[in-house]
């Protein structure tokens, strides 16, 4: 497989007057419009013309459904669900004649390039049409359809795909178009469930979809802070109704006003019979005699606005299949796009879709280990989790005790400024930890409040619920430690025997540990297990793709877009938009992709006058060609003396009366607000492994003291000290950050040329 393109020159020096159809098929996911918009752009900006394949297949057999794309034909489309070309499930297209029309009428618009959104069922039949082109073209030839010479010019169809499945079933990447914003969907009706169900003391049966594959199920139920789980990788066996309400018992038993229990719309029991939710509710009311009601949520999951990341993923996603398919030589392999950690992939489309399709096939047969193991690490791991979560007999688990007889205690402390998923990482620890034989010892306000011995045993029932809510519970502070005050912390340490601490920030509380461990020789009540949870909307931390807050924080700023641009709509404005972030760029830049904007000013790759005199000689020239609305991001501290009111005056002076221009300074609204599913699920298993790790260490007798971190093979620790020196203190951020490397999609998606 050749290397990845991503450099804009190279792909438009080799894709210049090549034509390539865009379609979208099967089922319709969130992001799908993403996808078509940035590899429409991504051709228009090389040198290419794209095409719209309308009503997918069905559009290229027909001959009518394929129309040229212009720049402004993929405008607006960002943030709307669904897919603007239309989708079909074609029937005529599993039929050989049907593929020998749609290869006609390609070869009649001269396109031999294809870029395919779909399910299973799309990447499939892609497949065996890329397989029998040479032969297709040889029988439009032989009957007269097509000439020798049209065959002679498109011996080849090259083609990328994208998986455009809420379901994220498909096998080799980690998160499919459409799955996050399904979440959001799933997400929101269980925090709305959750609440009228304790008001009330019911139980809820809520049903989501996701056929054979039970991710959106087990995530939501973590997300969700449910009780129960019903999977389809995972059929319970006989007896399975005692066993869930018992568990449902054992919940309401330990303080739970509400109960919510998970069913995913393929699960089955071990006869391979359907679990319907109608019989899971019956059940309970049968044996618990508990007032119980089904919310079954359908195709709300697939509607709606696509959420932060499945814009910017879906965009980026574009990008990648459009450059492949532009730069195709003969003998190039068709591939699927997805994603593994923080990097795009490519992988044969043939092995994806028989490895997808092994998973159902594995669950019949018994093999639920093999089918769970086909879903990935993330979800083995998710499950795991789950299943010690969800169990409320673990409050009297039996304590692991110290050398003297009394039980190990483990500190919680938070640190820094507030990032949403701060309580979903302290009420991980706090269950886990409990589970597993810890007493949990809550620290208030920070290092400060460990300075002053301002703690608090943290049961199990106090935790319940945290999940759900932003904040901090503990409350948090910047404050650093400095050489002076170790002595106090040291003491507080000791007096309140904690034998572990696990530290729960940003920047502030990287740093404040780092002290810690390189101070400890002067202090033995120092010499303990410390482990760094990231928790940032900055996203600057050292050994971790991604810190819990900043996917809550970026949609806040894809949702106040979206905003601009509707009170927008009746005029003619330039907006330069604050984000936070301090001297990391994460929040602008990745909210430039998931927005639209068509600029982006960072501290990482500054600001200069030349930069403002060149992007204002292309906003004139926009304005006067017809242009309404112009949008740049601006990182906080992108420069000190071009701030975001300078920067507006400029744009305000220059653009001698063509427009309006505004300002918007986003501010704290970023890390206020209920987390997201994805930075709970970051939360609980990060926090997961820090827990794990703690323990592991005291078992063994260590001291060691490392942070957490996201990667593409899962969750990694690295050893602090060894983090901070890959960090740039005076900037405070890593010397390496993976999503610069997107700076110059804005360019090629967001900037028409010219």
């Amino acid at each position: 497989m050749r290397e990845l393109l991503t450099d804009p020159a190279a792909i438009r020096a080799a894709g210049a007057g090549k034509k390539i159809g865009i379609l979208t098929g099967g089922g319709d996911a969130q992001g799908m419009n993403a996808a078509l918009r940035a590899a429409a752009r991504v051709a228009l900006n090389c040198g290419a013309q794209p095409y719209a394949l309308h009503e997918g297949y069905q559009g290229m057999i027909d001959g009518d459904g394929i129309k040229p794309l212009e720049w402004a034909d993929v405008s607006g489309i960002l943030n709307r669900g669904g897919t603007v070309i239309g989708t079909y499930r074609s029937k005529a297209f599993y039929e050989r004649d049907g593929r020998l029309k749609a290869a006609q009428h390609l070869i009649e618009h001269g396109i031999d390039r294809l870029v395919v959104v779909g399910g299973d069922g799309t990447l499939s039949g892609l497949d065996q049409f890329s397989h029998e082109w040479p032969e297709l073209l040889e029988d439009l030839v032989a009957s007269g359809a097509i000439t020798r010479e049209q065959a002679d010019e498109h011996p080849h169809l090259f083609f990328a795909a994208m998986v455009g499945s809420i379901d994220n079933d498909l096998v080799g990447t980690d998160l499919t178009i459409g799955a996050d914003s399904a979440l959001h969907r799933i997400q929101d009706a269980i925090d709305a469930v959750a609440s009228t169900a304790a008001s009330h003391q019911r139980c809820f049966v809520v049903e989501v979809m996701g056929r054979h594959c039970g991710y959106l199920a087990i995530a939501a139920a973590i997300s969700g802070g449910c009780d129960y789980v019903l999977l389809p990788e995972r059929p319970p066996a006989d007896g399975w109704e005692k066993e869930m309400c018992e568990a449902l018992s054992r919940s309401r038993e330990a303080g739970r006003k509400d109960t919510i229990v998970i069913l995913a719309e393929g699960a089955t029991d071990r006869a391979g019979q359907p679990i319907t939710a109608e019989h899971v509710r019956a059940t309970i009311e049968d044996t618990l005699g508990e007032e119980t009601r089904i919310t079954i949520l359908g195709h709300v999951q697939r509607g709606g606005t696509p959420s932060a990341y499945d814009r910017w993923a879906s965009t980026w996603l574009g990008y990648a299949a459009c450059a492949h398919v532009l730069t195709g030589e003969p003998g190039d392999e068709g591939l699927v796009f997805g994603f593994h950690g923080d990097e795009v992939v490519g992988f044969p489309l043939v092995q994806a879709v028989s490895d997808t399709r092994r998973v159902p096939e594995l669950i019949k047969r018994g093999d639920y280990e093999a089918a769970q193991g086909l879903r990935g690490d993330e979800f083995r791991a998710l499950v795991r989790i789950f299943d010690e979560l969800s169990d409320p007999t673990h409050a009297s688990a039996p304590p692991v005790l110290d050398d003297s007889g009394r039980p190990k205690r483990i500190g919680v402390v938070h640190a820094g400024a507030l990032a949403p998923g701060m309580n979903t990482a302290t009420k991980t620890i706090v269950w886990l930890g409990v589970s597993r034989g810890y007493e949990i010892v809550g620290v208030r306000d920070g290092f400060e409040g460990l300075m002053t011995s301002d703690v608090v045993e943290l049961t199990w029932q106090d935790a319940d619920g945290w999940n759900q809510e932003g904040g901090a519970a503990l409350g948090t502070r910047r404050f650093v430690p400095a050489i002076e005050d170790l002595y106090a912390i040291a003491r507080s340490v000791e007096t309140n025997r904690l034998d572990a601490l696990v530290v729960i920030g940003g920047w502030a509380a990287y740093q404040g540990a780092a002290l810690l461990v390189a101070e400890r020789n002067r202090y033995p009540s120092l010499r303990i297990p410390i482990v760094c949870v990231p928790a940032s909307i900055d996203n600057n931390l050292p050994g971790t793709q991604m810190a819990v807050g900043a996917d809550t924080a970026l949609n806040v700023i894809a949702d106040t877009i979206d905003k601009i641009r509707v009170s927008a709509s009746a005029a003619q404005r330039a907006f330069v938009i604050e984000t936070m972030g301090r001297d990391c760029g994460y929040l602008a830049l990745m909210g430039a992709v998931a927005g639209g904007a068509e600029q982006v000013y960072l501290n990482e790759t500054g600001v200069t006058l030349a930069d403002i005199h060149r992007d204002i000689s292309w906003l004139t020239h926009s304005f006067d060609t017809g242009r309404t609305l112009f949008i740049a991001l601006r990182n906080e501290n992108a420069n000190p003396d071009y701030t975001t009111d300078v920067l507006a005056h400029i744009i305000e002076q220059e653009g001698r009366g063509r427009y309006d221009t505004r300002t918007m300074v986003v501010g704290h609204i970023q890390q206020g607000g209920t987390p997201t599913p994805a930075d709970r699920l970051l939360a609980t298993r990060l926090a997961d492994a820090a827990l794990t790790t703690v323990i592991t260490e005291l078992e063994r007798g260590q001291m060691g003291a490392c942070c957490v971190g996201s990667a593409p093979n899962g969750v990694i620790t690295t050893d602090i000290l060894d983090a901070m020196k890959a960090t740039d203190p005076y900037h405070q951020r890593p010397h390496e950050q993976w999503w610069l490397g997107l700076r110059g999609i804005v360019d090629v998606v967001n900037r028409a040329a010219g």
